[in-house]
């Protein structure tokens, strides 16, 4: 066990030693096991933050997000969470003024996550498999750039089915309605 996690650490070291090296706009520590953002990035990578556009976290074992990584990374445009144990985002998020897109999908969100509300330039939201019953409506209508919100295989009331063009400027992508079992 210890050599595996060993082996993980030095995985993530090497990915964050060629971002710094060669000065790359992404990060990519997809598939690490991380179950939280390593402290020691945000020292190794102080000299390349700014440049850092994508950051892939997907496929690890994620319960939180933490305020210093937005603060900390705050030119993304894409942010890839999908496949981790998140069930709320930082209320710092809209503070990330460049970010185009967020995918979210198969994680444990319950709400739709309020601070994607604001975010000011937010065109693409992937919320697949989550746990998300509740959708607020009347915040995703004011959403200015908004072109895009995934909530396929979530138990969404009947409500959002509602949300239709023109009502709403973007494509809003839901599973199919379950048939109502006769009687």
């Amino acid at each position: 066990m210890h050599k595996r996690m060993g082996e993980a650490v030095a995985r993530v070291a090497r990915k964050v030693n060629d971002a710094v090296e060669n000065k790359a706009d992404s990060l990519d520590l997809a598939n690490c096991k991380l179950m939280a953002f390593p402290v020691g990035i945000y020292k190794a990578m102080r000299s390349v933050t700014e440049g850092i556009h994508r950051i892939s976290l997907a496929n690890n074992e994620l319960k939180a997000i933490t305020s210093r990584f937005v603060t900390t990374f705050s030119q993304l445009t894409e942010l890839n969470l999908a496949g981790n144990y998140l069930h709320r985002l930082p209320e710092e998020i809209p503070s990330l003024l460049r970010l185009r897109a967020i995918n979210l999908s198969r994680n444990r969100f319950r709400r739709f996550p309020e601070p994607l509300a604001t975010a000011p330039a937010l065109e693409t939201i992937d919320l697949e498999e989550n746990e998300i019953a509740e959708v607020p409506t009347d915040k995703l209508a004011s959403m200015a750039s908004l072109r895009s919100l995934n909530l396929r295989a979530n138990p969404v009331g009947p409500e959002v089915r509602l949300l239709v063009r023109p009502l709403v400027p973007f494509d809003l992508l839901l599973s199919p309605e379950e048939p109502t079992p006769k009687a």
